[in-house]
């Protein structure tokens, strides 16, 4: 397994002591964006046949059909096969409500929200009703859920909170692309969850043992991933900066609302109009390590 270097991050400073995840820019806590480093090499990208059926096996077993099988839901995955990244820093957990909320105070950013045509014309098939949890009223995230991970953010909404941090910080962070969010996702060794190839409910926020609604960041430490990063597999799907076309981006990790769970492997793969403001889906950042 491998073994991976924290480290958290305030304004201005480089802290070594351990942090829970919070506001990363607030004046009275401590306040800090806490990443695990993905060393340099190969790791196995992607999927093959056997894999791909595994995914398939798992959703029918769940849903007692065979819509994902028959509609191909996951033979445009990656080919299995070993991929060379550098080194990079990745957030240990998705960004908070509280984190994302230093960014819409400081600079005036619409909140996380949508109205219901909007909602209506996503063709999603979830009420607009169950947006109401997440959405944010009076400048600010829904109480109690400040450690929940921020939902209802454009592709344009968290790439606007990527180049603010890196202002704030003077370090570049962005969205992880799509091969770096699965080597940090599985390791290296083309594992299909972050713990291992056989799926467990228990070790993450999924529809087959979860509350179907988002959770504290970190709830499930013992679904880490071999480098430390947590709740890559369900909880919500998290953008990339991977293009899929003139105006979609590739969205990974499944969500709160899926069983099976074969599309909350690390191989499993798609897209999102740029535009959208989905209840399930959510990001983390990236940076070049420090030191």
């Amino acid at each position: 397994m491998d073994v991976s270097r924290r480290s958290v991050l305030t304004v201005g400073l480089a802290l070594s002591v351990p942090a829970l995840p919070g506001s990363i820019f607030g004046a009275e806590e401590t306040d800090t964006l806490e990443t695990v480093t993905i060393p340099g090499g190969a790791f196995i990208r992607g999927s093959d046949a056997e894999e791909r059926d595994y995914g398939y096996t798992l959703d029918e077993a769940a849903y007692g059909h065979s819509r994902t099988r028959e509609r191909g839901w996951y033979d445009h995955e990656a080919a299995r096969e070993p991929v060379d990244l550098r080194a990079f820093d990745i957030c240990r957990t998705l960004i908070t409500n509280s984190q994302y909320a230093d960014f819409i105070r400081d600079t005036g950013h619409p909140v996380p929200d949508v109205n219901p045509n909007t909602w209506a014309g996503y063709r999603l098939i979830h009420p607009y009703e169950r947006t109401r949890r997440h959405a944010w009223r009076d400048g600010t995230y829904p109480e109690g859920r400040g450690n929940h991970p921020v939902v209802m953010v454009s592709y344009d909404d968290v790439t606007a909170y990527a180049a603010w941090v890196s202002e704030k910080t003077g370090q570049p962070w962005s969205l992880p692309s799509e091969d770096q969010w699965e080597k940090a996702a599985r390791g290296t060794d083309g594992r299909y969850f972050p713990w291992g190839n056989d799926y467990d409910p228990s070790l993450l926020n999924s529809h087959d043992a979860g509350p179907f609604d988002t959770m504290p960041v970190g709830s499930f430490p013992a679904g880490a991933s071999p480098f430390g990063a947590l709740d890559m597999a369900g909880h919500v799907f998290e953008w990339t900066s991977t293009a899929r076309g003139s105006d979609r981006h590739i969205v990974k990790g499944g969500s709160w609302d899926d069983s099976g769970c074969g599309v909350c492997r690390a191989a499993a793969r798609h897209s999102r109009p740029n535009h959208l403001k989905h209840i399930l889906v959510g990001f983390r950042l990236v940076r070049p390590p420090i030191g």
